[in-house]
This record gives C-alpha cells, structure tokens and sequence, in this order.
C-alpha cells in the first residue's frame, strides 16, 4: 500500500494494451490459449484494458471456412476459455470471434470482464473489394440496436449501440469497432466518442502492403484528434494464412492526436503494447472543444440512442504505485524529437517575424524602438525584428536599439547588448537612465538617494518604468512604434512590472512564446544560419547566461541577482503553465506529473542537444512549493497585468495569455481552490519517492 497520490487511477489515467497474439490458421483453442496468456500477462503489469485484433479467437483467413460448423462451434468453445480464466484476471479483453445469430454470422468484438461477457459488438463497413469480400461470409450489422444474443446459456447485449462504462473508475468508458470501421467516411466510433466514450478501440485484421503501416497511423492519430479521444488498435500478426497476404502486427495507442506507444511489426514473438492514457485530459479537452458539443448536438445526441453497459472493474482496489507507462516530457512546449522541433521552431519563428511585420505595415510606423539589455528576451525579440525587415526589404537601420545601462547592469549583458545591435546592424544608442533615477528616488525621498543601500521594489521598478518612458517618447520623436519583450512565462507568473516594457508596449511580440521555447528558437536560428557567425557567436553566449533582471547590484560575493531563486526554475513554470492553461488539470495531476517527470537526473523527456547542466532532477516537495508559488502568482496576483495586454501573436497550441484569446479570468480572482487541492492531495516527502 501507499499514498493514493502515486496511483494513476488517482489521476484519471487508465492503463490500456494492444495485444498481438501468435496467430494461427483456425486453431482456436491455440487461439484462445494465445490470448489468455497475454490476459494473464496484463494482469501482471497491472492494464485495465486489453484491445485484440479482428477475429483473434476465430482466424481472420479462413474464407469459406468461417461458414463450417464445426469452426463456429469451436469459436464459441474458446469465448467460454477465455471468460473463464479472466474471472481472476484485472484486464477487460475485447476479443474477436465470428458469431451466429438469427441465422447470419457476424464478425464481432466480444467485450469480456471478470468471467462475463459484457455484450457483443458486430462489425458495420465489411469491406468487399481488391483482396477482401468478407461480404461472402458476414453480414453488416448497421441498424442493428436494442439486441441481445445468446452465448451458451447466457443473453448478453449485441449491437452497434454499446458502450462499456466501469462503475468504479471514472474514465474506463470503451467504445469498440472493427478494421474497416475507422476507413470509413463515418466510423462508429465517432458515435461512441459523442455517446461519452472515453476510449476507442479497434480490432483489426488489416493485412499488410507498402505503406499501409503510415496510413493506419494517420488514421488513428486523425480519429483520436477529431473523436477527442484514446484510440487503441490492434492488427493481425504472424500467424494468419498467408495463402495471399501477410501480416505485421502493428500495435497503437494514440491520445488526442499523439502516439502515445507502437508495437514491435513483423514479431515472431506475442506483444503487448501499453500505455496509461489520460482520461481526464479527454473530459477537459472536450469541455474546452465547443465543436466537440455541437456535433453531438447535430448528431442528435447518440447518448440517448446508446446502450451504456455498466461493470465492476477494481474488485480489489488496492492503492499501489504502479509506475507510469507514458512519456512524459519535461518541456512540453518544445518536441523532443529534433526534426519536429525544428519544424515548431521554424513556424514559431516565423508566426512572430510576420505579425511584426503586419503591425509595422499597419502602423505605417517609420521604426521599430527596442530596449535592447542583452538578456534573453530583448534578444530574441531583437532577432525577430531584424528578420521582420528583412521580410519588408526594409533596412534594419529603421530599427532603433537602445541599451539603458542602471544601478546593476554588468558590464558583460552590456557589451553583449552593444555587440548584438551592430552585428544585425541596427541603429544603436545608449542612454544612461542612473541620473533621472536617481532624480527620481531624490524627489520620492528614497532611502537609496541619501546613500542607504536599500533595494526595494521601488528601487527596482523606477529604473523599469524610467526605461519603458523613455522607449515611448523615442517611438513619438522617431515615428516608432515600441516592440515589447516580456515572454508568455513572466506573464504567467507576473514576473513583470506593470505598465513597463516586459508588459507594456505597441507590439507584444515575444508574449506568446515561453521562456524555454524562447531559449530553443535561439539555438534553432544558430543551427539553421538565420544570421551571420558574427551574430550567431553572440547569440550563443547570450542564451547561456545565468537570466537576471540586473535590477539590484551584486552582493558581497559577486552573485547577480538571479530570477530562477526567486520565482522557480523555468523549466518547471513552463510545465505548470501548459498544464494549467491548455488543460485546466489540477495541481496534485500536474505534481504527479511533473515528478514523473524530474525526480532523478535520467527521468522524463528532453531533446537529445539539452545542454548537460539543465539535466537536473527535483523531488516532489521541491516540485510541490515551487508549484504552490505559481498558483499563487498565476491565479491571484497576476491577472491584473495579463487583462492589460497589448496585442500580440499567439504562436504555441499549448495556449496564450491575452484576455482577447486563450484566456480570460477575473483580476481579483484568488488562488485557494488550486492551492487547497494541492496541499490536501499531495503527500509529505516519503521514503523510496524522492530522487
């Protein structure tokens, strides 16, 4: 036993398989003992939900021996093998058998849980051309509701109107079709996602050509997507008569549009693929997803039109840390895999350099004012700028940076602002802001002004607000308009001061791209040559600068100020913020799945050229405070700022901050739902969980 926060049922994920048995040319006792001993290796790894392909218990390959009796006796002998060892066994199994009733054969989906057959499933599209006719020995069973049929000496459900629901845990909900019925225009299984079912599952046959391995993947990443679902698919494996085609045994699990696993093709031996997929991020996609309503809606709600076959699924409910059969990467807004990310990167990059453009176009503004601080932000948004010219056949000169040098700028952020703005070479100038600030905090009788080191907010933010005021009246000398800088992450978190230039501007064009997105893009325009060598060696010492407001002058030990011991780790606020504005999960989820994803130096997810020192690994109460943190500036203390958002681009599908998009919430709203959810889910650190 131990805490129910390790658990994934906890958390709404439910632990799915593609079964790919040793096939076999009508022997279906092999068959059934085929598909028991991968029942019974499923228990062991704890699924909940096991997908076998069209026709297991049968064989698919028989042609018109699927019309002999002794076979169809034979079928059912083995259905009765495989209820009675599940009886002990965790998994539901949905297997496939040919099956006669009121005198035509069926081929079906046999839904099996706990020594009872839960009800039978008939396939509708029966493909009839090239290498198929299954017309010659089935019938279709479109239209066919509200039946039952009799297995032995049992009546149980049959028809295309089921869907399998546990009554003990939320999110097992199964709709099934088989082969054909996803190449459909129309595939049942649209019907069962509109009827409430969570996850949909696909037992096929599907003989193997060139090619067709891609095409089944895009038809189960396309109708997990557009279903809003968990799709599970299955394919024949070796085994099956090859008399005029072969078979791969390809195995899916896809969530939402992404492949969560894929089974090993052309095996000699029996697989299991697995996968916990997450059902409650489904649920919370569909209540975002109001086209998902609506087809519901058109469809004439096929909820009042299902049979919804309720079971009992945890018979024994023991609290167990089974680990977690997902990836889960630590930088969702980033792909691990290089030429994916490479592609994000390119359209991310790209998304900023044309809105820039269209709002200078709009504006018919003569320049473009930036405050350039040689940070990471001013940078990137520095480099968009010059691209935005680039793709105007403007000079880069009608871009005006400016270093604004304070109390605590370094001397290395200011060499690197100034050799970064002739690199790209802009109209560059300097204005040193410490006189007016010190005016300043002289006419507010500020400590500092009489000598006292005191590095208050106020200290800090007059030099902000003195460098967001002389970026405006420079845009009105100069016919400008003023790019801001501050990313999606500081918006977030409020990591901003109000009505400055990380908050405040003409253009937000950095405001929909995270911190560690924005730190990607960077490498990806040195990689892929967007500018010079001259530029790309300074972007390179640039983006591997510890990141520092320079706000407060260094302490006694030379240490800058530094923003991550402030407000977190970034890496680890960029992966609360996805969870929480794409996804709207709950903090003990995002806990669970954060430390899933940090715990030790090796666990998670990151791309191949992460540099060595961001390898890092955080325990779960580490995970927990900095999480509390961000709740409370997200959803406290910061929304003020974000209602206040100039425009600017959205660029990530993981979402955006500005009231007029991905979000809208209340200024004055507060953070203690989040936080009570947290701290009364999520356990003290325990022995055996902490890296």
């Amino acid at each position: 036993m131990t805490h129910p926060f390790y658990t994934i049922h906890t958390h709404g994920l439910i632990r799915v398989a593609a079964a790919t048995p040793r096939a076999s040319v009508g022997d279906t006792a092999a068959n059934a003992a085929a598909t028991i001993a991968l029942a019974t290796q499923a228990d062991a790894q704890h699924i909940d939900l096991v997908v076998f392909p069209e026709l297991n218990l049968t064989s698919y390959a028989l042609d018109d021996l699927h019309l002999q009796t002794a076979q169809q006796r034979a079928t059912l002998a083995a259905i009765d093998s495989v209820v009675a060892a599940s009886v002990t066994l965790r998994p539901v199994l949905l297997v496939g058998a040919a099956l006669v009733r009121a005198g035509r054969l069926y081929n079906c989906a046999v839904v099996i849980a706990r020594g009872r057959v839960l009800g039978v499933v008939p396939k509708t599209f029966l493909p009839n051309y090239r290498e198929f006719y299954e017309k010659r020995w089935f019938a279709s069973g479109a239209g066919l509701t509200g039946l039952s049929i009799d297995l032995g000496s049992e009546s149980v459900p049959f028809g295309t109107d089921l869907i399998f629901a546990a009554s003990d845990l939320p999110g097992l909900v199964v709709h099934a079709e088989i082969c054909e019925d996803y190449w459909a225009p129309t595939p049942p299984s649209t019907a069962g996602a509109l009827a409430g079912a969570l996850i949909c599952c696909n037992l096929s046959a599907s003989n193997i050509v060139i090619g067709k391995a891609r095409e089944r993947e895009m038809l189960a990443a396309a109708q997990s997507a557009r279903a809003v679902c968990a799709y599970v698919y299955s394919a024949a494996g070796p085994g099956e008569s090859t008399t005029e085609v072969a078979w791969d045994g390809q195995g899916l699990i896809h969530e939402l549009g992404e492949q969560l696993a894929q089974s090993r093709r052309f095996a000699t031996e029996p697989d299991l693929v697995v996968a916990d997929v997450d059902c409650e991020r489904i649920a919370q996609e569909r209540l975002r997803t109001g086209t998902f309503n609506d087809a519901a809606a058109f469809a004439g709600h096929p909820e009042t039109r299902v049979r919804r076959i309720a079971f009992d699924h945890l018979t024994n409910p023991a609290v167990a840390d089974v680990g977690l059969e997902r990836v889960v990467p630590r930088f969702p807004f980033v792909p691990n895999d290089p030429a994916r990310r490479d592609e994000d990167c390119y359209e991310a990059f790209n998304i900023q350099v044309e809105a820039l453009a269209k709002r200078l176009e709009a504006a018919r503004a003569r320049t473009l004012v930036i405050g350039v601080s040689g940070g990471l932000d001013s940078t990137h948004a520095l480099i968009v700028a010059a691209k935005a010219m680039d793709r105007l056949g403007r000079p880069r000169a009608d871009i005006l940076g400016f270093t604004m040098p304070g109390f605590a700028t370094g001397e290395g952020t200011k060499a690197n602002a100034w050799a970064l703005m002739r690199a790209l070479g802009i109209t560059a100038e300097e204005i040193d802001i410490r006189p007016a600030a010190r005016r300043m905090l002289e006419d507010m009788r500020h400590p500092f002004a009489d000598g006292a080191p005191t590095y208050d907010i106020t200290f800090e933010n007059v030099q902000a607000g003195l460098r967001t005021d002389y970026l405006f009246r420079l845009a009105n000398q100069r016919g400008g308009i003023v790019v801001g800088t501050g990313d999606l992450s500081e918006m977030a978190l409020g990591w901003c001061t109000y009505g400055v230039g990380d908050q405040m501007s003409h253009y937000a064009v950095n405001a929909g791209v995270p911190k560690t997105l924005i730190q990607f893009l960077i490498r990806w325009c040195i990689r892929t040559g967007q500018y010079d060598a001259a530029t790309d060696a300074i972007l390179s010492t640039i983006v591997a600068q510890e990141i520092s407001p320079e706000l407060v002058p260094a302490g006694a030990d030379g240490a800058l100020q530094s923003t991550e011991s402030m407000i977190g780790p970034y890496a680890l606020n960029d992966f609360f913020a996805h969870y929480v504005i794409r996804y709207g999960l709950a903090p003990s989820k995002i806990a669970f799945l954060a430390w899933h994803a940090w715990r030790d130096a090796e666990s998670g997810a990151w791309p191949a050229d992460l540099p060595a020192t961001a390898r890092v690994a955080y325990d779960l109460s580490t995970i927990t405070a900095w999480l509390e943190r961000f709740l409370q500036r997200f959803f406290a203390t910061s929304q003020f700022k974000r209602s206040a958002l100039p425009n600017g681009p959205k660029v990530s599908g993981g979402g955006a901050l500005s009231p007029r998009g991905d979000w809208r919430a209340p200024s004055d709203g507060t953070a203690r739902v989040w936080i009570d959810e947290l701290r009364s889910a999520v356990p003290q650190a325990e022995p055996g969980h902490l890296a």
